[in-house]
């Protein structure tokens, strides 16, 4: 009987061939997939932010959002979607050389800003609803809240964060990609994101929809008197410090943590593993 897995070793050789595949293909190709991964990681914030909003309790609140947030890397993994995150194991074919290295981070650029231009869209929808009138402007505290942490995070601490997190999303997609079928993957998916949205831990493609959507509330002055934050917190909520505090350390540090899951195994299993006699 065929079994309905794929080992650590298998799930190798398939992450090879997938990075060649994504790498082949057109750059406009490449981007589209991009914004659609970054509307489907943004929806996942989108929906777990609605969901904790107004739960006091931390822990709980955490709980809530990584039983909601993993709907996004769901839609991107079945629906088909090209996450800066995941790219990161392209860095498995071109060890293999099965393309250029400057292939691998022209993708990773493409992607990125694929991600941005999806996430940074469904920000602006959320910011044209009435959703952070939700609670009393509970909601819009809430989201501010998250954007200003985000904003003003050491760049030591957002790296180690940012790292942190890789390691769960790409050891999440390498057991998602050891199922054959769609029950197998989603179990896969959803406990690693799971974990990983309960963590604390720094994702970029997620950040570029939280601190948008804390900026768009920043200028919406009804939106700020709802939510009672104060003055001095909402002026370090900027572009430049989101761009210095975050994305900088952010990118970096997914990067790292992608890298590492994908050496690690291609080390254990390419350079360290004697083949079968």
């Amino acid at each position: 009987m065929a079994k309905n897995y794929l080992a650590p070793n298998e799930i190798l050789d398939y992450t090879i061939e997938g990075g060649q595949a994504k790498v082949n293909r057109t750059a406009m190709a490449v981007f589209l997939m991009a914004v659609m991964a970054g509307m489907y990681v943004a929806l996942g914030g989108l929906a777990s932010s609605t969901a904790a909003h107004a739960i006091a309790d931390k822990g709980v609140a955490k709980l809530v959002t990584g039983a909601v947030f993993p709907i996004g890397l769901m839609f991107v993994v079945l629906n088909g979607g090209d996450l800066f995150t995941g790219n990161c194991l392209i860095v498995l074919s071109t060890l293999e050389k099965r393309n250029k290295v400057s292939d691998f981070f022209k993708n990773l650029a493409i992607v990125l800003a694929g991600n941005c231009v999806g996430a940074f869209f469904i920000a602006f929808l959320q910011a044209n609803t009435g959703l952070f009138r939700m609670s009393d402007g509970g909601f819009a505290a809430y989201a501010l809240k998250t954007a200003i942490s985000k904003a003003n995070l050491p760049f030591t601490e957002a790296l180690c964060l940012a790292i942190i997190c890789n390691i769960f999303v790409c050891a999440g997609i390498w057991m998602m990609y050891s199922a054959k079928d769609v029950t197998g993957k989603i179990l896969a998916g959803f406990f690693s994101i799971f974990a990983f949205a309960i963590s604390g831990a720094e994702h970029i493609v997620a950040n570029m929809y939280y601190v948008p959507v804390g900026i768009f509330i920043k200028n919406n002055p009804e939106l700020v008197q709802l939510s009672g934050v104060a003055a001095e917190k909402l002026d370090t909520l900027t572009w430049g410090n989101f761009f210095t505090n975050n994305v900088i350390p952010v990118t970096l540090g997914n990067f790292i943590g992608g890298v590492i899951i994908g050496v690690m195994y291609y080390l254990i299993f390419k350079k360290f593993t004697k083949p079968a006699q």
